[in-house]
């Protein structure tokens, strides 16, 4: 028999006197006590229902598939530590069933002719891109105003965060609908950010996960003896997110133009549907009729729909550039992560660009 994790249950037990009281406190003078109030509850809520991943795997009252996706999830763990250097704790070796398919809904916002998102600000993670909620109606809500107000919208579910290394993250029922690669990928983004994470650079933080999770899911399959993820999936993935970046690019341009409201609506309509003719031009003459990115580009399109590209893909490739510039040395490449993000804003955007178009 598995006894409880006892300094799990110490743990929580402080957390439930403590830490609603202490997220007030850090929060004191923001806005919103009732935003403020779901998030420490709901934060408290996910803390209290971690177990041990090896309680779950050793009761055979368990579901059985459950139990056999946590056993790999714990091979994928230990590669993550001892192969792709990342943080060596108890996160993502505890397992927490929250009732729901995602953990938090983000909700995106942007000025109706700006690509700016509406930044919120946290005691901890600093300011990001986006607002959390633990309900999806809340999530609702929230864009239902923003629109009222005359704000561009977009509402993103979100299987798994990082508590940055504050509490052991659990590995949750959300993080577990797409198999086993995907668990693996999840845990090894999430992992990324408590090795670094800078504070107010959203686009950093989740493009520097991003390229973690990429390449760690390329040597995690090499490491299991399995064939490359398929290249022309990847192919056509990179080649979607160009796309959207390039609109990105055209409507941050037509943002400077000093144009009436109806002509620059109509103006922003037609980028739009530019990115939908080019993305059906390269569907149909160059990935022989996927239509893998169908639902996406066909859904109603606005500027908080692009956000998330930007943030998550933008950098990706210098963060490729300069793995392959310290030879594939993950302790060197943390390194030099490390001293980019002690770095101004404007010098760090300015190295990540040079990076980004280096032939290196």
């Amino acid at each position: 028999m598995i006894r409880p994790h006892r300094s799990l249950g110490l743990l929580d037990r402080v957390l439930r006197i403590l830490f609603p009281g202490v997220l007030f406190l850090l929060l004191n003078g923001c806005s919103s006590v009732s935003y403020y109030s779901q998030l420490a509850s709901g934060q408290l809520q996910l803390l209290r229902a971690r177990e041990p991943v090896a309680r779950v795997i050793a009761d055979p009252q368990r579901d059985q598939k459950l139990r056999a996706h946590l056993v790999q999830s714990q091979k994928a763990r230990t590669f993550a530590s001892q192969q792709l250097h990342l943080p060596d704790n108890q996160s993502y070796r505890l397992y927490a069933d929250i009732g729901r398919p995602y953990v938090v809904w983000n909700v995106f916002v942007t000025p109706e002719f700006s690509l700016k998102p509406q930044n919120h600000c946290f005691p901890v993670a600093g300011c990001v891109a986006y607002r959390g909620y633990y309900s999806q109606s809340a999530a609702r809500g929230e864009a239902a105003l923003q629109r009222m107000q005359g704000m561009d919208v977009s509402i993103g579910g979100v299987e798994a965060y990082s508590t940055l290394g504050w509490f052991n993250d659990p590995i949750m029922n959300s993080m577990m609908g797409w198999g086993d690669e995907r668990l693996a990928t999840l845990i090894f983004h999430e992992l990324a950010h408590q090795r670094v994470y800078v504070k107010d650079d959203t686009e950093f933080n989740e493009s520097f996960a991003t390229f973690v999770e990429q390449e760690g899911t390329r040597q995690w399959r090499a490491y299991r003896s399995l064939p490359p993820v398929n290249r022309t999936q990847e192919k056509q993935r990179g080649q979607f997110i160009q796309l959207i970046l390039d609109t990105r690019t055209r409507l941050e341009k037509l943002y400077t133009l000093p144009l009436p409201p109806e002509q620059m609506r109509q103006r922003k309509a037609e980028a739009f549907e530019q990115l939908r003719a080019e993305y059906r031009q390269m569907r149909d003459e160059q990935w022989a009729g996927d239509k893998r990115y169908d639902a996406w580009i066909n859904a109603p399109m606005n500027n908080a729909r692009l956000l998330p590209f930007g943030l998550y893909d933008q950098w990706v490739p210098a963060f490729a550039a300069l793995f392959r510039q310290v030879g594939g040395d993950w302790v060197k490449f943390y390194a030099w992560v490390e001293r980019l993000g002690a770095m101004p804003v404007e010098q760090r955007k300015a190295a990540l660009k040079a990076l980004k178009s280096s032939d290196i």
